[in-house]
């Protein structure tokens, strides 16, 4: 199942199906600690309230018009904070990086998921009614066994109420059997209910609780649980500590095919200097995996990988067609950046229209880029107005 990003310092969404929430940490810039500085971007915050607000585009040797090196923005920037559960910017320069936005993420061809272990139990009943769309039956079979303490009908019940499927919608009926069900140890109730707990809407707060759920469910198995558990030990921990905390369930989630957490994973490997040989030559296999599951953050930092050579060889051609998906699917960094690979034409020919297009695009998103406007001055009127019509008809498709 799909996952969502939100702003919060690390959780507080319910959603229904294997969701989490959680803006990505970002990694500390130390070099006594372990973590090597300008090998890899932070992970940045996505918080769709800020899509219009990004850093200023940065081109190495712009003055000489060398577009080989690409990057997410100016190195000078101070990284993003997390204040009252708000992801802000640090101190004001030429446009600071508030956010990226996470737009639609499928499409793309998905990664092989890992093979599931043989079924060898007694099939269930309310959850085959459940799959098939009979969702009556699904708890007419369901509620006699959640009434004698069956943690997986339990389960079946909060799910069903939760999102009104078959019957009316009962979000207080719902947490209550998530509440009995992570009682009787069910990981996936145990991660719902950790959600309810840290929203505090339908149960009241309680973090003590919640992040105790967290890891119970994390440490049981549960996919998006342990990429939430390793978001709150990033958050607890700052630094290299954290991120070596976190690590582990990282791992974990990126196996069950959890997109979120093979990004995070690559970043991780990609930032951490002590990490063992054999896992650090996997930090571009992560990265493309998520990217394949049609994560845009994920794509437009494999193309800068790619394009910049970070974590293994150049490769333009593969890196501009990486920038193209996550630019035509509304990323604006990828957009910019994708302009600067048009114009000093990289893996593909050199097209200023085009390069033009994507430039107009992501400026009327709010990402300014000195370099590129001079560029777009330099055009003449009808190839700024080809550029201008091209912009448009993205728009409108």
């Amino acid at each position: 199942m799909r996952q969502s990003l939100t702003s919060y310092c690390l959780i507080l969404a319910l959603m229904t199906g294997a969701c989490f929430t959680a803006g990505f940490p970002v990694f500390a810039q130390e070099s006594e600690d372990g973590v090597e500085i300008g090998d890899a971007p932070a992970i940045l915050p996505a918080d769709p309230a800020d899509a219009g607000a990004f850093e200023q585009g940065r081109r190495e040797n712009s003055a000489t018009g060398d577009a080989s090196k690409l990057d997410r923005g100016g190195s000078k920037t101070p990284p993003p904070s997390v204040k009252g559960g708000k992801v802000t910017a640090g101190p004001k320069s030429d446009g600071a990086l508030q956010g990226i936005n996470i737009y639609l993420r499928m499409g793309s061809p998905l990664p092989a998921l890992p093979p599931e272990k043989p079924f060898e139990g007694k099939p269930d009943e309310a959850y085959g009614a459940y799959q098939r769309g009979l969702f009556l039956t699904a708890v007419d079979k369901a509620l006699p066994r959640a009434q004698l303490g069956d943690p997986a009908a339990q389960t079946l019940l909060a799910e069903i109420m939760s999102r009104g499927l078959g019957v009316k919608r009962d979000p207080k009926g719902a947490a209550f059997w998530y509440a009995q069900a992570a009682q009787g140890g069910d990981t996936s109730a145990m991660f719902k209910y950790a959600l309810l707990l840290m929203e505090g809407r339908q149960v009241e707060r309680d973090k003590a609780k919640a992040d105790d759920y967290m890891k119970k469910a994390a440490d049981g198995g549960n996919g998006s649980a342990q990429f939430n558990w390793a978001q709150i030990l990033v958050s607890e921990n700052p630094g290299v500590r954290g991120l070596t905390l976190a690590m582990p369930y990282y791992e974990k989630a990126a196996e069950q095919g959890i997109a979120d957490a093979q990004y995070a994973l690559a970043q991780v490997y990609s930032a951490l200097k002590d990490v063992p040989p054999e896992k650090k030559k996997r930090t571009r296999e992560w990265m493309e995996r998520a990217a394949k599951a049609g994560f845009d953050t994920a794509q437009l930092d494999m193309g800068l990988w790619l394009v910049n050579g970070v974590n293994g060889p150049r490769d333009y051609e593969a890196g501009y067609r990486w920038l193209s998906i996550a630019a035509t699917r509304g990323n604006v960094v990828a957009q910019n950046r994708l302009a600067h690979v048009y114009i000093n034409a990289l893996g593909t020919g050199p097209e200023p229209v085009e390069a033009a297009k994507w430039y107009v695009l992501s400026r009327r998103a709010g990402l300014k880029d000195p370099t590129l406007e001079d560029f777009y001055l330099g055009l003449n009127e009808e190839q700024q107005k080809q550029a201008i019509d091209r912009a448009n008809r993205f728009r409108r498709s």
